[in-house]
């Protein structure tokens, strides 16, 4: 009886929640920036480090002026001023001095696991025995980042969606040491970050696997892309009329969109999920040659399309376009619902209402399970004939979708 007790009391206070008032973030760019910005919002005292004063005071100037910017619309609450809030920010360039004092770091550095590893390790070192680590990747395992830290309970994801203000999905990822305190403490403090578009949607990923929820549930699209994109080229077809399969029911159809996303960031995606999901994830031609190239998308002013006269002149000519009738937006999400099947086989989510809502906070898209409940059954039928016209055995339908018993694991 006397066993029972400790081992209750102890699961019970495994599963408690850190009292977090001090946050400290790494990485002072575009996410780590925003991320302070709704850290200090929340009404936490915040530490912003960087390796260099430069990237520091800009990060600072990014949070100030979107504080102002708030300010001047009276969107920081009643009484509440910019000043009031910035006076709770803090800069540094020294990680182990810093940390010292901080409850919750989160890291929002280089997608590097040796870098990722190597500030863990520095937090761990140097920070109080209850601080807690949140990595802000969206590709990376957090098991492999916090296993040689010193102590991996206390590792955990955050990931956050960009711009962090305005996009309302963060997921809260348990990697295989992660304790409850810690996951459970990590979805608490998800929560207090306001959103500047609606309510936050916090997703628990109850699994370290590659892309999570909603970047998971999406990669596998990129294979028909893919697929897609080489089809047009091989059949001369300009990319307009490819862009115009998508009749202006997406925001932004594929080859705008991945113009867009950068053609870098795409080669990149393919080849981190071809190592970690399957071979059928290796980059198409099409990609893999503007890539080499250099032409990246909109940042260079050319990938599929020249940007030098702007988005809305690309627009007017896919709007005027005549339909290729090679991508269909009913292949979209058929594959997009396999993918959701897989993640709840995989245990990485609990039910697919996460998995909709998630898509919805974080890709401002519905999730594939409302019509898949319908359509289940058309869609692994479209689903055989994809996976036999590519040859990308990954796309084909799971049984779990096939047989509909996912209808079933709503929660």
């Amino acid at each position: 009886m006397l066993l029972n007790l400790l081992i209750k009391f102890n699961e019970d206070e495994n599963k408690k929640m850190v009292d977090i008032k001090n946050v400290l973030v790494l990485g002072a760019g575009l996410m780590g920036s925003g991320i302070a910005q709704v850290s200090l919002m929340a009404g936490y005292n915040v530490k912003l480090v960087d390796v260099k004063d430069e990237f520091v005071d800009n990060g600072y100037s990014k949070i100030e002026e979107g504080l102002r910017k708030l300010e001047s619309k009276k969107a920081l609450g009643e009484g509440v001023t910019a000043n009031a809030i910035l006076a709770k920010c803090k800069k540094s360039i020294d990680l182990a001095t810093a940390v010292k004092d901080a409850d919750f770091v989160i890291e929002a550095v280089i997608e590097k696991m040796d870098v990722k590893q190597k500030v863990c390790k520095t937090v761990m070192d140097n920070g109080s025995s209850h601080v807690i680590f949140a990595s802000n990747t969206s590709t990376m395992s957090i098991t492999e980042i916090g296993k040689n830290s010193g102590a991996p309970e206390r590792v955990c994801g955050m990931h956050f969606f960009n711009p962090v203000p305005l996009m309302r999905c963060i997921e809260v990822i348990k990697g295989a040491a992660t304790s409850d305190q810690t996951f459970n403490t990590a979805m608490e403090v998800a929560g207090k970050f306001p959103c500047l578009r609606g309510d936050r949607y916090i997703a628990p990923v109850l699994k370290d696997r590659p892309g999570f929820i909603v970047n998971r549930m999406n990669s596998p699209v990129i294979i028909y892309l893919h697929w897609a994109f080489d089809e047009a080229e091989k059949r001369g077809i300009p990319w307009e009329r490819l862009d115009a399969d998508a009749g202006g029911k997406m925001p932004m159809p594929p080859c705008v969109l991945t113009d867009f996303t950068g053609i870098d960031t795409n080669f990149h995606i393919m080849n981190y999920y071809k190592e970690t999901l399957s071979p059928d994830f290796e980059p198409g031609k099409v990609i893999t040659d503007l890539y080499k190239k250099g032409d990246l998308g909109q940042k260079t002013g050319r990938g599929f399309y020249d940007w030098s006269k702007g988005r809305d002149a690309i627009m007017v000519k896919i709007k005027n376009a005549e339909p290729a009738g090679i991508f269909d937006l009913n292949t979209l999400f058929a594959i997009m619902l396999n993918e959701g099947c897989r993640i709840l086989d995989e245990g990485i989510a609990s039910g697919f209402k996460v998995i909709d809502e998630a898509n919805m906070a974080g890709m401002n898209a519905p999730g594939p399970f409302g019509a898949g409940k319908k359509n289940y059954a058309e869609w692994s039928k479209i689903l055989e004939d994809l996976a036999n016209k590519t040859g990308k055995k990954y796309l084909k339908p799971i049984e779990l979708m096939k047989s509909g018993e996912f209808s079933k694991m709503r929660k």
